[in-house]
């Protein structure tokens, strides 16, 4: 192990050097290296600056900050590894045994014991204390709710464990020791499978269409609803609401989940692009629909909502109808790679195919931005 010289000694050896003595007797004088006397000296003038390099205190800084990170970066390891063992609040006494099986592992002691909180003389006092009669009647307790649970094929729960210990063999056990002992030991039993009864859904809107679509004017009668369409990253949502009387899709919103604010995004579009004011909006009744988020957007700005009859997809067959278009046309030629590809393709779709450059039956073969100007507003006529 290399030897460690105090400050004062190696000033005496400088100066010793100063007054013109030659590294090769001091080195015999003193009984130390020669190469220790030249890195000495090397030192020195860095510190007074006539050599590049890190000086002493910025190297006694650089040595004690990087102790300073090993003694973190261990506490850190040794509070991740606690957190992996702590599953559960464990009493300080019950902390122990945590300690040695990291202690087992290479972590510090001392450090262990002020992650844990707990002293490190409570900890050598319970390596040296034989076991509690509760600790060994755990134990015990440990190994039959094991056997029995092995005995029933591992589909016993603790209720079952339970009354298999008390009326079964005749061991006076709660309820709440058994629950607990198998959780330590990592016992469970089988789930049942739930069985949920469909609930018979109340309408939430009453249907003000009634399959009746056809209308003179535009925001009249809106209709809006939700398709998906798969990827190799996963499923692409998108929601549309259009405008039955030129079909334009006057609002959109695409993204990876059919959450409310999907749908209400759509609806936010289409009413900052229309400023709409007693318009009907058409829906059926999924729960993005039916939302508290949505209803009160579409009430707060004047429209009127509808919903058609619970699973009967014509009582908004306008929607249906531009999604089977949507699916030829777009969605089914080609496989998607990932949710921005499909995400930029459908908003192509909407905006510039659909909007502005395909012709529609319903539409005397035009455009719906087209039919839109040659069927201006009322109030753009007087």
């Amino acid at each position: 192990m290399p030897r460690s010289y105090p400050p004062e000694f190696r000033r005496k050896v400088l100066d010793l050097l100063a007054a013109g003595r030659g590294v090769i007797e001091i080195a015999q004088d003193l009984g130390i290296s020669g190469a220790c006397i030249y890195n000495w000296r090397k030192q020195d003038r860095i510190d007074r600056g006539e050599l590049p390099g890190l000086s002493s205190i910025e190297r006694a800084e650089l040595v004690a900050a990087r102790r300073r990170i090993r003694a973190l970066e261990a506490e850190l390891a040794a509070e991740r590894r606690a957190n992996q063992l702590l599953k559960e609040a464990v009493p300080p006494k019950g902390r122990f045994a945590i300690i040695q099986v990291m202690a087992a592992e290479g972590h510090s002691i001392k450090v262990c014991c002020r992650t844990l909180q707990v002293t490190e003389a409570g900890f050598y006092a319970w390596r040296t204390r034989p076991p509690s009669l509760r600790a060994i009647r755990h134990a015990w307790l440990t190994d039959v709710i094991t056997q029995v649970h092995v005995d029933s094929r591992g589909t016993y729960g603790a209720r079952r464990v339970h009354a298999e210990l008390t009326i079964g063999m005749g061991i006076v056990v709660g309820h709440g020791a058994v629950e607990m002992l198998m959780r330590r030991a990592g016992l469970q039993g089988l789930p049942n499978k739930r069985r949920f009864r469909t609930k018979v859904q109340a309408a939430t809107a009453s249907d003000l269409v009634g399959r009746s679509f056809a209308r003179s004017e535009p925001d009249q009668l809106w209709v809006t609803d939700i398709t998906e369409h798969h990827t190799r990253e996963g499923k692409v949502y998108c929601s549309v609401v259009l405008d039955v009387f030129s079909r334009r899709v006057v609002g959109w919103s695409i993204d990876s989940a059919p959450t409310a604010s999907l749908v209400t995004n759509a609806l936010g579009m289409a009413i900052g692009n229309r400023n709409p004011d007693g318009t009907l909006i058409h829906s059926d009744h999924g729960t993005q629909f039916t939302s508290w988020a949505f209803t009160r957007r579409a009430l707060d700005s004047g429209l009127v909502p509808s919903m058609g009859s619970i699973g009967d997809c014509y009582d908004n067959a306008v929607i249906e109808s531009f999604w089977a278009r949507m699916q030829v046309e777009l969605l089914d030629r080609q496989r998607w790679l990932t949710r921005v590809e499909l995400a930029n393709a459908i908003f192509d779709y909407l905006e510039i195919f659909h909007n502005r450059k395909r012709r529609h039956s319903a539409l005397e073969m035009r455009t719906p931005v087209e039919y839109e100007m040659i069927h201006p507003y009322p109030e753009q006529v007087a």
